[in-house]
């Protein structure tokens, strides 16, 4: 039997930074300007983000190596170091909430940044149908091989990489507008130690969601003791050097009133630079650098829910997998869930009634570690529990934000948590796995 195809750490690395570059950084900028209009705190503040992920990242990286075999992320983790049924509520809230979701919602920020073009032969109509095709299409892609999946999700990053790099290179060849938003000198302080600061801080982290990317997968990655971490922490640093660099570009060209409160900081920049003309292509850019994201999601997620079904009894079905270690079935339901919510038309609600506890169950995550032994042979987090210990109490300030300020969504997304937690008792998790795992050949 021919060795089942495992991806590299640049593979590993490209998912990392496909899951984390979405529509964030080119809109949060914006919100942040309404308080916070330092230079320097503006920096500050991705850096602090940068800083968390990276946090994030050592965590993953030392659990992701301690279950090397087996796929699945948060749900291996929490249900092995805290308990099985708060992994299985993980996975559950996954489904929908985690992936699907996501995928769904970068698909409209699509059609939205194309709108440029609606009166061309594109059209509203027809930029829906082209979202479900790049959607179907990208379910194919996964559908066939690890092999088919490195390839496709190495080509969109690099898309999204060299779109990254030709506006880093413009913005930073050519002279800064006059005016605009630069503002360097004193009052940092005054700023930092605000509540605008704070919130634009939730606004951060939200961008740099997505930093654990590879330990979801770590079961189909050569040598994962040392290629997660490699590839969780180079994604994490290079994503956190694009973020502060994009944004001192955005304010090079464009003025704090033009920028203030918007949501599209990016278009607006490069199109007071540089012409109408040059704010269509950037859409157009965004637009497709988000096909990337879009494909390390349905890659990721289909392995949490084939994962959680190889324990569950009522899930066996999605547990099945390809000869070539695909899980297909699981695929083509995020896929037709993902289909479902980008018709349904209430995606800000279910993103809205989902990121409380998808906010917990990331906590719960970091926290499994706390009670995972480590082993000699697990790559070692740093200041472990102390970094493990921040990340905690600075996740707990943002679950008491969301909850202050969204109380009724976040009720419901407890309530989605409540029903899944009754399914738990269907049918009782299996003692034993649907279908062994594929061990790696180098450890």
């Amino acid at each position: 039997m021919s060795e089942i195809h495992k991806i590299g750490w640049r593979t590993a690395t490209s998912l990392v930074i496909a899951n984390m570059v979405g529509t964030g950084v080119f809109t949060s900028l914006g919100f942040q300007l309404a308080t916070v209009q330092n230079t320097w705190s503006i920096v500050l503040l991705w850096v602090l983000g940068g800083g968390l992920a990276l946090i994030g990242a050592f965590t993953m990286a030392e659990l992701g190596t301690h279950y090397r075999s087996e796929n699945g992320g948060d749900y291996i983790f929490i249900s092995r170091g805290l308990h099985p049924f708060l992994g299985y509520l993980s996975a559950w809230v996954s489904l929908v909430g985690g992936f699907a979701a996501p995928v769904a919602i970068a698909g409209k920020a699509m059609e939205a940044y194309l709108s440029p073009f609606d009166q061309t032969w594109l059209g509203t109509a027809n930029s829906r149908w082209l979202t479900v095709a790049l959607v179907l299409l990208i379910g194919l892609m996964h559908s066939v091989s690890l092999r088919h999946s490195s390839v496709f999700q190495n080509a969109t990053t690099l898309l999204k990489i060299a779109f990254v790099a030709v506006l880093l290179a413009v913005g930073f060849a050519v002279a800064p507008s006059e005016p605009n938003a630069l503002r360097f000198g004193a009052g940092v302080s005054d700023e930092v130690f605000t509540s605008g600061f704070a919130v634009s801080l939730l606004y951060v982290t939200y961008a740099y969601t997505g930093w654990n990317a590879a330990a979801y997968i770590v079961a189909e990655i050569r040598n994962p003791r040392h290629n997660l971490p490699r590839a969780l922490l180079l994604g994490t640093g290079v994503v956190t050097v694009l973020y502060v660099a994009l944004q001192l570009v955005f304010l090079r060209f464009a003025s704090l009133d033009q920028l203030r409160n918007q949501a599209d900081v990016a278009v607006l920049a490069f199109q007071h630079g540089f012409g109408p003309t040059a704010g269509k292509w950037i859409s157009v850019g965004i637009a497709v650098q988000l096909l990337a994201t879009m494909s390390s999601y349905v890659w990721v997620g289909a392995r949490v829910t084939s994962r959680m079904a190889a324990d569950f009894p009522l899930w066996r079905y999605f547990a099945v997998v390809s000869r070539q270690q695909v899980p297909v079935r699981a695929t083509w339901l995020q896929v037709g869930v993902t289909l479902l919510l980008l018709f349904s038309g209430t995606l800000e609600q279910v993103l809205l009634c989902t990121s409380f506890v998808l906010q917990l169950m990331g906590t719960l995550a970091v926290a499994s570690l706390l009670r995972t032994p480590r082993r000699t042979d697990d790559f070692p987090s740093p200041f472990r529990p102390y970094l493990q210990w921040a990340y905690i109490g600075f996740s707990l300030f943002v679950l008491a934000f969301i909850i202050s300020d969204r109380p009724v969504e976040s009720l419901i997304g407890l309530g989605i948590v409540v029903v899944g937690g009754a399914t738990y008792w269907i049918k009782p998790p299996n003692q034993t796995r649907v279908r062994p795992q594929t061990q790696s050949t180098y450890e």
